[in-house]
């Protein structure tokens, strides 16, 4: 699959994107974030979507129940994904996979802005890819349908997470429109 990033907070870029990356025989996938979520009207455009797969990368991380009451409150938007930081821990996880139903809930590792010396200075002991070692056992633990990670970090999550992986920011090609 692949999800075009809908970066923005208008609608009419949106629809623009939507319209553009149309493809005969190839589904494709439309991932919303914060911007957009929380722009004026967001949550209206992205309820009015009719046969789009929608993936809406918000990265939660809470508390289990304000987590798990977040993930009721967005399945009025029909939505088939749903990002979630495993740093959050297994007792929010799995409280968020417990109310998701059909919604596909995909674990965030370590953010791929972040470094082993930008977690250090966080106060984590351990290297960066010790750190999505444990966050991939700790997703299969939890049974996310999926993880978002590093392109460089697929093949150690693989080791430890058996579902879904998604990577963020591949071009398919150097050639931008």
């Amino acid at each position: 699959k692949i999800f075009i990033a809908i970066d923005t907070d208008s609608k009419k870029k949106a629809r623009s994107i939507i319209t553009q990356s149309k493809i005969k025989n190839f589904r494709v996938g439309y991932k919303f974030g914060l911007e957009f979520l929380n722009s004026k009207d967001g949550r209206n455009f992205i309820s009015k979507l009719k046969n789009k797969i929608i993936f809406v990368d918000l990265k939660l991380n809470d508390i289990p129940n304000t987590m798990s009451s977040a993930v009721i409150a967005l399945k009025d938007l029909k939505i088939d994904y749903l990002t979630v930081h495993i740093s959050s821990g297994l007792k929010a996880l799995r409280e968020v996979k417990k109310v998701s139903g059909k919604i596909k809930i995909v674990g965030v590792t370590t953010l791929t802005s972040l470094d082993t010396k930008d977690l250090k200075s966080l106060g984590y002991k351990k290297p960066l890819g010790e750190m999505v070692k444990l966050q991939s056992k700790l997703a299969q633990k939890a049974n996310l349908d999926g993880i978002v990670c590093s392109a460089h970090e697929v093949k150690l999550v693989r080791k430890f997470f058996s579902r879904e992986i998604i990577t963020p920011g591949i071009r398919i090609s150097s050639k931008i429109n």
